[in-house]
């Protein structure tokens, strides 16, 4: 399949084209632990990418006019969003999109075409006075007459508020400008914190756009800004939105800025607001802040490094044990742990209070185990060798408190 994409060079270009090269060139994988040889299966069965034509400004009409003979799907991505005259939002919205219309035309092209439409092409409530609004109706109509006309597939996207990487800030994603302001220590305004928006990940969107590609695109009528889904519909849109105020939204991401001095990691279920927000203000990290140092606790025994906390499910740290040396040596009446060692070679020793019983296990980066520390049992670790420190990643099902310490000193032997 040869795709021609026009905006590529904007915000959902650059992802698309991106995902689109990936399947492409057979990159487009699952990868596992095997690593690039394995006999894994790709992400997009049954779609086979063998060009992606990517036109934006810099490009020439003469390549417009080839890639249009040559695609067998188009995705128009290309539009205006702040232009300087309200005129030109009907010049770069429309205008562009008929001259691409006629130039299927003309080569007899018949391919599906994707149109990147906007909620404000709706017209009502808010948007309806809005010339940019007017101007992507004014897409979507053309789009429409052109489908009746030729038979030609068309799929219309109304897309709501965008965001991910690559987001151009201070432009037309209000998430964009906050996560760079604060990323980045920049003065910014939340004018009003109850507003709330419905929101796009970029990689949500990419999804639909495969799925388009594979004739698997959601379809719908809209009352409003409403969808209302349903297989005939006139136009299409992306079942995986989310919708949050603007405060929630800096309040997110100032819990992100200082995850660094606070170790805490905000909750981050798969799906979720607040994972694809987060991956959104790394993005937008300067190279000072992408390395941030660590508090060691440095004895003659050895350090111990607390990683990160977690508000339910506890805290990983790393505990470095020089030669010889015995760490331990204490047990907890509802604190468990894993013992992880990943360089070194130790022992590790449990005997649980009241009795004489002791649970050996060799441990060594060389065979990596997890070793559970049972509740009620004394534990300890010690390191065998003469030479080579012991480093060991220890999980912990509760972030310390030194107020209720849970840890009571006792030798295992």
């Amino acid at each position: 399949m040869k795709i021609l994409v026009t905006g590529a060079k904007g915000f959902v270009g650059k992802n698309l084209c991106a995902e689109l090269r990936n399947i492409r060139d057979g990159k487009a994988r699952c990868w596992g632990l095997g690593g690039a040889d394995a006999p894994l299966p790709p992400s997009t069965p049954g779609l086979a990418v063998e060009e992606v034509f990517e036109y934006d400004l810099d490009s020439t009409p003469e390549e417009l006019d080839e890639w249009c003979a040559k695609a067998d799907f188009v995705f128009n991505l290309a539009g205006v969003n702040r232009p300087q005259n309200a005129e030109e939002f009907m010049e770069g919205n429309f205008g562009f999109a008929s001259t691409l219309l006629d130039t299927l035309r003309k080569h007899g092209n018949k391919c599906p075409v994707m149109l990147s439409s906007s909620q404000q092409a709706s017209l009502t409530g808010r948007f309806g006075n809005s010339e940019y609004g007017r101007s992507k109706k004014a897409g979507e109509d053309l789009f429409l007459d052109y489908q009746a006309e030729t038979g030609a597939k068309v799929l219309i996207y109304r897309f709501p508020n965008l965001f991910g990487k690559w987001c151009r800030p201070n432009y037309n994603s209000a998430v964009a400008t906050f996560c760079n302001a604060v990323a980045n220590d920049l003065p910014y305004t939340v004018n009003d914190p109850s507003v709330e928006l419905e929101l796009l990940y970029i990689d949500d969107l990419v999804a639909e756009m495969i799925a388009a590609l594979k004739g698997e695109e959601h379809r719908c009528e809209f009352a409003g800004l409403d969808v209302l889904p349903t297989p005939s519909g006139r136009y299409c849109y992306c079942p995986v939105t989310h919708h949050a105020r603007l405060g929630e939204i800096v309040d997110l991401l100032n819990k992100f800025r200082d995850q660094p001095k606070t170790l805490m990691i905000p909750e981050i279920p798969a799906g979720s607001f607040a994972k694809k927000l987060f991956s959104t203000f790394l993005s937008y990290l300067p190279a000072s802040k992408v390395a941030f140092p660590l508090k060691m606790n440095v004895d003659a025994r050895g350090s111990f490094t607390e990683l990160l906390h977690t508000g339910k499910c506890g805290q990983v740290s790393i505990n470095i044990s020089k030669p010889g040396i015995i760490k331990g040596q204490h047990w907890h009446h509802t604190k468990w742990e894993f013992f992880i060692v990943v360089a070194g070679h130790g022992l590790i020793q449990m005997r649980r209070e009241g009795s004489d019983e002791i649970l050996e296990f060799e441990v060594s980066g060389a065979e990596i185990q997890a070793v559970h520390m049972l509740p009620g049992y004394t534990h300890n670790i010690i390191n065998l060798s003469d030479t080579e420190d012991l480093v060991t990643v220890m999980w912990a099902n509760e972030i310390f408190d030194p107020s209720h310490p849970d840890t009571y000193f006792d030798p295992v032997k």
